[in-house]
C-alpha cells in the first residue's frame, strides 16, 4: 500500500485524515442506538468501528484473546503513560486479505487502497434472517453497488459490544458471494467478527470472495446506521506480511 497515491471525487484529504485519526481503541464519536438505525445528515462522518476493549470486544472462539495493561501510568504517579497491547489480527472491526484462506494471496499491507475507498451501500437484513443466501440478497436493491455492507441481527442486539461470542451471528452463504462476485463488487462488510458460517464444512464465502481480490470487512459497527447509500473509508493496519489486520471505517451519507 505504500507510495499509492488515489484521486477520489468527493473525497478529500480531511476524510482521509478523519479515517487514519488513530485505530479503533477509542470510544465511538457518536452515540448510537442499539435497536433503531438513524439516518445520518448529508455530509456528516460516522465512526463505524467497534471499540477495542477486552471488557466488551467480542473474540471469536478459539481465536487470541485481547489483552490490554499499562506499564506505566500517570494515574498511579508515573510520569508518563505507557501501554502494550495484545490481540489477534481479526479483533474488532478488521479486514480479511487475501493470505486468510488463498494460498499465496495477497497479505494485508498488499490489499490495494482502491477498494477500500468509495461509494458503498448498507442493507439492512432482517434479525430473522441467519444466512445472507442468494434468494436473501436478491430481495434488497444490491445491484449496482461498488461495495455491499451488510447490518444485520448482530446490529440490533448490540453484538459488537458484548464480550459474548455468539455462534448464531448472521453470516453471506456461499451462493450470494458468487452473485457478489460475479458482478464485480469491490469490498463486502458484515457488522459481526466473521462473514463465514459458525462451523461451516469450509470456508466457500471467503474463498470466493478473497480469490476474487474482494477485501472482506467484519466486526462493523453498524446499530445506528439506517440502510442507504454512503462514502467508505476503512484503512487497515499496515502490517507485512499477514493475513488480516484491525482497522477504523468510517462512513458519510451520500446525496439521494
Amino acid at each position: 500500500m505504500g507510495g499509492q497515491v488515489m484521486k477520489i471525487p468527493g473525497l478529500g484529504i480531511i476524510a482521509a485524515l478523519v479515517a487514519m485519526a488513530g485505530m479503533a481503541c477509542s470510544p465511538q464519536q457518536q452515540s448510537v442506538s442499539q435497536s433503531e438505525p438513524v439516518a445520518a445528515a448529508v455530509g456528516q462522518w460516522m465512526d463505524v468501528s467497534a471499540s477495542l476493549d477486552p471488557a466488551t470486544t467480542p473474540v471469536y472462539e478459539g481465536d487470541a484473546p485481547m489483552k490490554f495493561e499499562f506499564l506505566k501510568d500517570m494515574r498511579r504517579g508515573d510520569g508518563f503513560t505507557l501501554s502494550v497491547l495484545s490481540l489477534g489480527a481479526h479483533s474488532g472491526t478488521h479486514i480479511d486479505a487475501p493470505m486468510h484462506f488463498v494460498a499465496g494471496g495477497a497479505p494485508i499491507d498488499q490489499v490495494p487502497l482502491a477498494p477500500l475507498i468509495g461509494p458503498a451501500r448498507v442493507i439492512d437484513i432482517s434479525d430473522a434472517v441467519q444466512a445472507i443466501d442468494a434468494r436473501e440478497l436478491n430481495r434488497h436493491p444490491w445491484r449496482g453497488a461498488q461495495r455491499i455492507i451488510f447490518r444485520t441481527r448482530s446490529s440490533r442486539r448490540g453484538w459488537m459490544t458484548s464480550p459474548t461470542f455468539h455462534r448464531d451471528f448472521a453470516y453471506v452463504a456461499p451462493d450470494a458471494a458468487q452473485l457478489m462476485a460475479d458482478a464485480g463488487v469491490q469490498l463486502v462488510g458484515i457488522d459481526y467478527i466473521s462473514a463465514e458460517q459458525f462451523g461451516a464444512p469450509a470456508p466457500r464465502t471467503h474463498r470466493i470472495l478473497l480469490r476474487k481480490g474482494i477485501p472482506i470487512v467484519e466486526g462493523l459497527a453498524l446499530e445506528g446506521v439506517a440502510p442507504g447509500d454512503y462514502d467508505l473509508i476503512v484503512l487497515p493496519m499496515k502490517v507485512r506480511g499477514h493475513e488480516g489486520a484491525p482497522a477504523r471505517a468510517v462512513l458519510r451519507r451520500r446525496n439521494p
